[in-house]
């Protein structure tokens, strides 16, 4: 597998997840961290044991500056880029009520969930479209279930950055289609995963699992798993779709 991959927010959970499977097949993978250097580096260590190559790559994905730095360190590390996860994201640190809601936590949220996945996008169709000497590939975000409940009592503006997400995933899917490259996102439900403990909800994930049709919250390996298919050549049919990895949750 040729594959080069940047994968974004991926020291830990479903970005993790998604990095090491792509490890398996061979791929080149650029490990994307805000803070988290040495579980990053640790990623990166386990994609090599697997069979791939990586490089962990430190970016803020709220900042273009350093999203562009990103893409043109991927570029020297291991050439032209085929394939995106745009997997970074962030959440308010507490359960909030609407009268709660503030300026500043609501657009550094939408700074990395909405606008900064903007902009990996159009550096990496920069690179990938065909109609700009690139070979194609594959870009696929990461969107959540609170784009379809709206997470009320919860977190609303994270739930609207991700709302976001889908519809900047068909709108873009639809412009670059005849440039080679298919983008897909997937909404995962709840999964175990490092970001209900930094929201203090680990109980949650629990009591969720009574209320998921299928018995159980996600693994983050479950959800890396439909990412890595929807970045594959097995997924050549499929772009502008939304993929719903929740086990029925509603």
């Amino acid at each position: 597998m040729n594959d080069v991959v940047i994968v974004t927010g991926a020291s830990s959970g479903i970005g993790a997840a998604t990095a090491r499977l792509l490890g398996v097949s061979g791929a080149s993978v650029v490990v994307n961290y805000r803070n988290s250097r040495e579980q990053a580096e640790s990623v990166a260590a386990d994609v090599a044991a697997a069979g791939g190559r990586a490089v962990a790559i430190q970016a803020d994905m709220g900042n273009e500056a350093d999203i562009m730095r990103l893409f043109e360190e991927s570029d020297r590390a291991f050439g032209p880029l085929t394939g995106l996860v745009n997997n970074a994201g962030v959440n308010g640190p507490a359960l909030r009520s609407l009268q709660d809601y503030t300026f500043k936590e609501t657009m550094d949220i939408l700074a990395v969930n909405t606008a900064g996945l903007l902009i990996a996008c159009r550096e990496a169709v920069n690179r990938m479209s065909t109609t700009r000497g690139g070979k194609g590939g594959s870009i696929v975000n990461v969107s959540s279930i609170g784009a379809l409940t709206g997470s009320p009592g919860r977190f609303i503006h994270y739930a609207g950055s991700k709302g976001a997400v889908d519809s900047m995933t068909l709108g873009i899917a639809v412009e670059v289609a005849r440039q080679g490259i298919r983008v897909n996102a997937i909404r995962p439900g709840t999964v175990d995963t490092p970001i209900h403990d930094k929201v203090g909800q680990r109980e949650r994930v629990m009591r969720a699992s009574g209320d998921i049709p299928l018995g159980r919250a996600g693994r983050p390996e479950e959800v890396a798993e439909s990412i890595v298919w929807l970045l594959s050549d097995k997924a050549s049919l499929v772009t502008g779709a939304i993929l719903n990895v929740m086990g029925a949750q509603r």
